[in-house]
């Protein structure tokens, strides 16, 4: 019952227990709700400043009379209410870090999205030319075969022969040393010849 009860105090903003005083000259009610302070807000300061304490009909006066935009030029109103107002400067959350994947320059873009699916597009895997999908297994395979994304069935097919002379002892005077090497190459030439991209 009590978390419901602050629950809904919360929802309309009465935050606290009342047991500070409301912040207007000479008003004896408890100050429940936070209201940003006009006193505290330095000039060139970009966010709420301080914050004072209201009763609910201080709070609702306070409301009707404020206005975020007093003391702005008219070109700062202009550019606070443009659809893509902060977009054009780089925060430090975006800010590219030496050893890091750097996310694309917030400017170099008219529109937030466009930015945002230029960061996803460079990390999706390249895809082959003729559409065939390639699964994460696939692609592993071809990292150990040596082969690029768009090799055929023919090309799989030379490029394993060429491995197996390599590594297998009968056709290579014997030596064992390669034999976790072939392996592979057995294990990742039966993944891929089963792939619908080399069907």
């Amino acid at each position: 019952m009590e978390r419901a009860k602050q629950h809904r105090d919360r929802f309309h903003g009465r935050i606290g227990s009342g047991e500070r005083p409301c912040n207007h000259p000479g008003c004896p009610a408890a100050g429940e709700f936070r209201a940003p302070d006009p006193a505290g807000r330095r000039p060139g300061f970009d966010g709420p400043g301080d914050f004072q304490w209201l009763c609910l009909d201080h709070v609702r006066v306070f409301n009707q009379g404020y206005d975020f935009f007093r003391g702005m030029e008219p070109e700062d109103i202009i550019a606070a209410q443009a659809p893509y107002a902060g977009w054009e400067r780089e925060s430090r959350a975006f800010r590219p870090t030496a050893g890091v994947d750097s996310p694309p320059r917030w400017a170099d873009f008219a529109d937030p999205l466009d930015a945002l699916g230029a960061r996803f597009r460079a990390a999706m895997p390249d895809e082959r030319q003729d559409g065939k999908w390639l699964s994460p297994e696939d692609r592993k395979a071809l990292r150990v075969m040596g082969l690029e994304i768009n090799a055929d069935r023919r090309t799989l097919r030379a490029r394993y022969s060429e491995l197996v002379r390599q590594y297998h002892p009968d056709r290579n005077g014997g030596d064992r040393r390669h034999e976790q090497r072939l392996q592979q190459v057995l294990e990742a030439y039966q993944t891929l010849k089963s792939s619908p991209a080399f069907a």
